[in-house]
Parts: structure tokens; sequence; C-alpha cells
């Protein structure tokens, strides 16, 4: 269990660096005074547009990989069987470093944007490719960024099991042996933790009052 803690550690003091805290104070705003008071991606495009968006996007994304890539090198000639477990515990560390930072007082984003460099350097490339066919077809359909996200972790837990019960090129046994219910657990803590962060999304969804996001919108900070 001790490379698990590791993990997780390694992951919440990279998810500690904050994109769009950093980015609105270099342009002179604490963005968690503005918007829906968050420090993630979604209250950054519609606050300061997209432009900052992409870039909180990518930094938020990139200290995952960056979690990930650390973990690989301490552990990939030690416990190379279980990488992918050990990556899962790093973007789970990594999201609650982003949602959580200690020097904010805990109060960050609600970890989508690192989920997204979960996706993309911690799952395997078939889960991977649902993630973000999911998210997106949800978002440009509804342009429901948190039904997006929902929609996106229910789909991760589902591929999961289903990956269970039809391993028909061995991924799960090459990599995992018999941890992958434990796999499985976690995914379905960080989706427990995701549905958490949005609950005030998901009464507003349920009562029709959720706010729509489109890219094309302007700004409600002229920020040049």
């Amino acid at each position: 269990m001790t490379e698990r803690l590791i993990c997780l550690i390694i992951g919440y003091v990279c998810g500690l660096f904050q994109t769009g805290y950093i980015v609105g104070k270099i342009k002179g705003i604490d963005i968690r005074e503005h918007g829906s008071g968050n420090a993630g991606t979604t209250n950054i495009l519609r606050t300061m547009g997209v432009k900052y968006a992409g870039i909180v996007l990518l930094g938020d994304a990139l200290k995952c990989g960056l979690a990930i890539f650390i973990v690989r090198m301490l552990f990939q000639n030690v416990h190379s069987n279980i990488l992918d477990l050990l990556y899962l515990y790093t973007s789970f560390g990594v999201i609650l470093g982003h949602n959580f930072p200690f020097y904010m007082g805990f109060k960050g984003g609600k970890g989508i944007a690192a989920t997204a460099g979960f996706i993309i350097f911690g799952l395997p490339h078939i889960m991977t490719l649902v993630g973000i066919i999911v998210f997106f077809s949800i978002f440009f359909l509804t342009h429901y960024v948190s039904l997006g996200s929902i929609v996106l972790y229910v789909s991760l837990v589902v591929c999961a099991v289903v990956f269970k019960f039809t391993d028909a090129n061995g991924w799960i046994e090459e990599n995992m042996g018999g941890l992958y219910n434990e796999y499985i657990i976690v995914i379905i803590l960080m989706m427990i933790l995701m549905l958490i962060r949005h609950k005030d999304n998901i009464k507003r969804l349920l009562s029709g009052c959720e706010r729509k996001t489109y890219l094309r919108s302007r700004p409600e900070i002229d920020v040049k």
C-alpha cells in the first residue's frame, strides 16, 4: 500500500498548481471573486474568455501528466505490472490537490480539467477515446459542462466494469492481475467525488436552471 500512498501524495502536490488562480492573478484578478467563485476552467471561460480557458485547461491537464510521468519514473522497474493502477491513484491525488488546495483554504476547482489529464495520460487508449467522445458529444449537444462531466465519469465506470468481463486482449491480467476490482473501486470513488463537487449543478440541471456554456460567449471581464 505504500506505493499507492506515494502516488496520492505526488498527485496532490502536482494538483496544487492552480492554473486558473495563477492566470487570474497574472491578469490582476482573483478568479474566486468572480462568476461562480470556482477556480476551474469553466469559470475562467465565462469570466475571462476562451483564450485564457485554453491556457488553464492545458495547465491543469499537464499537471496530471507530470504527476503520472514522475510515478512512471519511480515505479516502472519495481511495479511495472500495476502501473495503470498507480496512475489511477496518482490522478486521484491530482484531482484532490486541484479541488482542495490547502494554501487556498481548500477552495479550488471541480477537477474536470485535471480529469482531462487523467484521460489523456493515465487511461488505456480505448477508455481515452470513449471519454473524449462522450464529454464533447454531451457538451456540444447541450452546452452543459456539468452534464458532460457527469456522463463522462459514468462512462468511465461503465467502461471499467465492461472491461472486467470482456478482457479479450488480456490487458487486465497483464497489467493488474487480481487487483482490477480495486481499479474499479477507485474510479467509482473518483466519480462520487465529482458528483459531490457538482451537487449544486445537479440540482440546477434537475430544475432546468443550469447555466449553459458557449465557447464564443463574451467574457464577463474585459481582460486584455
